[in-house]
């Protein structure tokens, strides 16, 4: 009997000049473990005329994970906190009661050159008790990162903790995020390893999971504890993330995620009022949706 419990396909959308591939939430899964949501930016090439860039926006009542594989972009935020992000490395910003920022191509790359950008975009519901922290950013290189091999994979985890090691990213629940490559056929083995839900996202080649062979652009979601070994394919690229669930449910609204619809309710008509938390070197503003 399988004990994949379900595959997710990615469902392609434009967002500007960006190819983005949600592949959660979905109607059967809107978590897995805390992660509430998962954007896959790219590949795409930009450069000369085309580039990046996300106008100010607000988020509450979560963690943003941004983890590219190529490219740049530069980070700059309600805080303060200007920070490029290069491959490799984490950019965790924890949004709590409130923060905005922008996402753009760096300025010393908008002189012509052409390069590719790939990413994911990645949301972490914080705890209910945690939902109005004050907001935090912090940047992780990827020198920073706990890295390993096992036969043909490499191993770097990205955030949380896993076989036995811990991420320098300042997490605020059970969870984990990995990086698997595969230079040859591997078996993949995480049981004891890893604690609550599991989700596998296949960024490129494929797996054998109980019997069905899964290809680039889905996500495998199973239970940890129940797992089936599973065949990481030669040349492969994945994201093993989850985590422990939080007990209660999370709405969302556009970028606002809570337990409490009041507080999505109250942060709406902030962002509508341009009462909320702005950047003082940015007037850009992304309406909120319907307006």
């Amino acid at each position: 009997m399988s004990n994949i419990g379900l595959i997710i396909e990615e469902r392609s959308r434009d967002i500007g000049d960006f190819l983005v591939g949600r592949l959660i939430p979905f109607r059967k899964k809107r978590m897995i473990g805390p992660f509430i949501f998962i954007d896959h930016m790219g590949p795409t090439t930009l450069g000369p005329h085309t580039y990046m860039d996300v106008d100010q926006h607000p988020h509450i009542g979560l963690s943003t994970l941004t983890f590219m594989l190529e490219g740049e972009i530069m980070h700059a935020d309600s805080l303060g906190t200007k920070q490029r992000i290069q491959p490799g490395s984490v950019n965790w910003m924890v949004a709590g009661s409130g923060v905005s920022h922008t996402e753009r191509t760096p300025d010393d790359l908008r002189n012509g050159t052409v390069f590719k950008a790939h990413g994911y975009q990645i949301w972490v519901a914080l705890p209910k008790e945690l939902e109005d922290i004050s907001p935090e950013f912090h940047h992780i290189p990827a020198s920073a990162l706990p890295k390993w091999t096992d036969g043909s994979a490499s191993f770097t985890l990205v955030a949380g903790e896993g076989y036995g090691r811990k991420s320098p990213v300042p997490v605020h629940s059970p969870l984990f995020m990995i990086s698997i490559k595969t230079a040859d056929t591997y078996h993949l083995t995480t049981i004891g390893q890893l604690k609550g839900e599991i989700g596998i996202c296949i960024v490129s080649g494929s797996i054998e999971a109980c019997g069905e062979t899964v290809t680039a652009g889905n996500i495998v979601v199973s239970k940890v504890a129940d797992t089936c070994t599973t065949v990481i394919h030669k040349d492969t690229h994945l994201l093993l993330f989850g985590g422990e669930p939080l007990p209660e449910e999370r709405h969302i609204y556009w970028n606002f995620v809570s337990h409490d619809k009041e507080k999505i309710a109250r942060a709406k008509q902030a962002w509508k009022d341009k009462t909320f938390p702005m950047m003082d070197a940015d007037d850009s503003y992304v309406p909120l949706p319907g307006l």
